[in-house]
């Protein structure tokens, strides 16, 4: 009997009742409950979050930050709200902390009552880090709190950018600021460059002045000292001129007590006197003429007188052998007189005759002498007046000499404190002049420093950003959130089911297979009995459960997609290749059954948990521990998962066709240890007609 028929008749069995026939579409119905059913609890988890009940406490009192009213918690309550991520309850502290106790919630999120001021702090000159408090309870649900995390992790990342926002636009306000004084601080660096030039002009004006100013204080302080010595002298020689006139008042004090009752009592007399004494002037002025005319003749008359008396002296006294002794001597003296008359009548004649200008003058002083004396004789009433008048002016000539001589000793004495002082100056100046030197030496190191200054502030400003509140804004929003996640996936699942629809389908064809060697023979007995060929025993055991399986196939991905929504990049070869993963499973299960017997039905739940560990259909295999990352390559279903990924979302078909002929190798292999098994079969044994075991 060829393999067909055999599986035909083994299917038919099934037919004879309503209980074979409810558990063949039971079995066919079967894999809805690990594919379909399964998928279908969490198809889309994250898309009904809102019916999770989450509680919502703000306890936010607000803030100021720049003159602003900042109420963080009360924003970000209204956009929780407004989402519609949970099921938010807006309640107090203490009903969110026993409801996510007891379960009514299954977590809280509390905003402190300080919140919105730690984060205004952010702006300010202590900072501080606002904190959202999140309370959950493993208790109430595991993956509740992992979905909280990430959500909150959001919430919390905009409330950074929030406060960031505020931070980094008062630093670009401050950038602004900072440029607006920079530029000040270079224009004023520009002053201070053109007025340090000027003040090096100065310094150089000034160390010039002090170079002249040290030649006159040295100047000045040697003249001080010949000053201070002049002073000296004028100090004693005022002292004795005070002397002189105190002697000199003194005298004409005394003198003038005696004179003036004389003149008080004579000045008419005097007054006659003087006009005697004019008229006499008068008289011998005019008869000086007399005198010029008369003087050669008395002259003449003179010299030949004093010649005779000469004669008559030698005749007399010298050739007379007997000198008349009491002529002689007279005759001796008479000679000499008229020898001296002869002699100064030759000086008149000289004078007279040479001197005629000594005469002039002489008329012009008995002129004079003739004013003075009429002078004298109309002051001549007045004279006791004029005496007293002149005491006094001797007097006060005496009181100033005094003072004189007292101011002189006050100038000595000054003169000799300005000596020291001018000594001091001198040396004063000496330092100033040396720190002149100084000033404008270090005037010329600032000048360059200044003009190194004006040009790096200068430059500075360039650098220094200065934003308007449209850029200012735009840079913010960057730096408050400068990374953002461009998230972009090559071949996206639309939801949480279909991504782990590749797992689940093979779980679920395996499960259908298992099921379906429960109440099919992995080999006819009938045919075992007949002694037909192992092979055709092994395919007859095979088919029946494979056309099951193809029938299983069909069902789940028919209500996976028209009822679920299941959506295949490839939906054709999604379906082929279902078709050849349920028909290697179905070799793979008959194979253990077949084999093993009862012992095979524990082999198959225990493959399957292998492959369901190994498979990586959840977490990376990366992931887990090496003993399945060992087992992964030798598991039909790393093949399936990998394969139905890139059918159903997309991507290189590379995997699909490693996977189909992996599939293939492990469906041949298991039919032929199937049909070895057969043979073995074939062959009856007492563990046979009496197993250790039976399921």
């Amino acid at each position: 009997m060829r393999s067909p028929r055999l599986a035909a008749l083994e299917l038919r069995r099934f037919g004879r009742g309503r209980m074979p026939r409810a558990a063949l579409v039971a079995l066919l119905l079967l894999p809805l409950l690990y594919g379909a059913l399964y998928l279908w609890s969490f198809w889309d988890p994250y898309g009904r979050l809102d019916r999770i009940p989450v509680a919502l406490v703000n306890n936010d009192k607000g803030a100021s930050a720049g003159g602003e009213r900042l109420a963080a918690g009360d924003e970000i309550t209204g956009r929780l709200l407004d989402s519609k991520v949970f099921d938010w309850h807006e309640v107090g502290s203490a009903e969110a902390e026993r409801g996510v106790e007891d379960g009514t919630y299954y977590l809280s999120l509390t905003m402190p009552s300080d919140f919105s001021e730690r984060i205004a702090s952010s702006s300010g000159e202590s900072p501080g880090t606002g904190a959202l408090q999140v309370r959950t309870n493993d208790a109430n649900n595991y993956i509740v709190g992992q979905i909280s995390r990430t959500v909150f992790a959001e919430v919390r990342s905009a409330a950074s950018t929030k406060a960031s926002r505020g931070f980094l636009d008062k630093i670009f306000i401050n950038f602004s600021g900072l440029h607006d004084a920079t530029a000040k601080a270079a224009k004023g660096a520009d002053d201070l460059e053109s007025g340090l030039a000027k003040a090096k002009k100065g310094s150089k004006d000034l160390a010039d002045g002090l170079r002249t100013a040290k030649s006159g204080s040295g100047t000045l302080s040697s003249g001080l000292v010949r000053l201070d010595k002049g002073a000296g002298d004028l100090e004693t020689g005022s002292r004795q001129v005070a002397g002189g006139t105190q002697a000199l008042a003194d005298k004409v004090d005394k003198v003038a007590a005696d004179v003036r009752p004389f003149l008080k009592d004579n000045g008419k007399a005097i007054g006659d006197t003087a006009r005697l004494v004019s008229d006499s002037s008068k008289a011998v002025r005019d008869n000086l003429d007399l005198l010029v005319e008369a003087a050669p003749t008395a002259s003449a008359a003179a010299h030949k007188a004093s010649d005779d008396l000469s004669e008559v002296h030698r005749l007399r006294c010298e050739e007379e052998p007997l000198p008349d002794p009491g002529v002689c001597p007279q005759l001796k003296r008479a000679r000499t007189a008229a020898a001296d008359v002869a002699a100064v009548s030759d000086d008149v004649n000289a004078l007279v005759t040479n001197q005629k200008g000594d005469l002039t003058k002489l008329r012009g002083q008995l002129t004079t002498l003739q004013k003075q004396a009429d002078a004298l004789a109309k002051r001549s009433p007045d004279l006791d007046t004029d005496v007293e008048s002149a005491v006094a002016r001797i007097n006060a000539l005496n009181t100033g000499a005094h003072k004189v001589a007292k101011g002189a000793d006050t100038l000595h004495t000054g003169l000799g404190t300005a000596k020291t002082g001018a000594g001091n100056l001198d040396k004063g100046v000496k330092k100033l002049k040396t720190g002149a030197r100084s000033l404008d030496s270090g005037l010329i190191r600032l000048g360059d420093g200044s003009a190194t200054l004006a040009q790096g502030l200068n430059d500075g400003v360039g650098r220094i950003p200065d934003y308007d509140k449209k850029d200012r804004d735009a840079r913010t929003g960057v730096m408050a959130d400068p990374v953002q996640l461009a998230s972009s996936s090559l071949h996206a699942a639309p939801n949480y089911g279909t991504g782990f629809a590749p797992y689940f389908i093979p779980l679920s064809l395996w499960v259908g297979a298992m099921v379906a060697y429960m109440l099919i023979q992995p080999l006819n007995r009938r045919a075992l009995s007949a002694g037909a060929p192992a092979w055709r025993i092994a395919f007859a055991g095979w088919l029946p459960v494979a056309a099951i399986g193809l029938l299983q196939v069909a069902a789940l991905m028919s209500v996976l997609h028209w009822r679920l929504g299941l959506q295949m990049t490839h939906a054709a070869g999604t379906i082929g290749f279902l078709a050849l993963v349920t028909c290697c499973f179905a070799a793979i299960v008959q194979w253990l059954n077949a084999r093993f017997g009862a012992a095979g039905r524990i082999l198959v739940l225990a493959v399957l948990m292998l492959q369901l560990t190994s498979a990586g259909g959840t977490y990376p295999v990366q992931t887990s521990p090496g003993f399945f990352g060992a087992i992964h390559p030798y598991l039909p279903m790393t093949y399936v998962v990998d394969g139905l990924r890139r059918l159903i979302t997309g991507g290189g078909l590379g995997p699909v066709w490693q996977g189909c002929a992996v599939l293939l190798a492990f469906t041949a292999g298991a039919l032929a240890l199937t049909a070895l098994s057969a043979r073995r079969k074939q062959v009856w044994t007492l563990d046979r007609l009496h197993p250790e075991l039976s399921l």
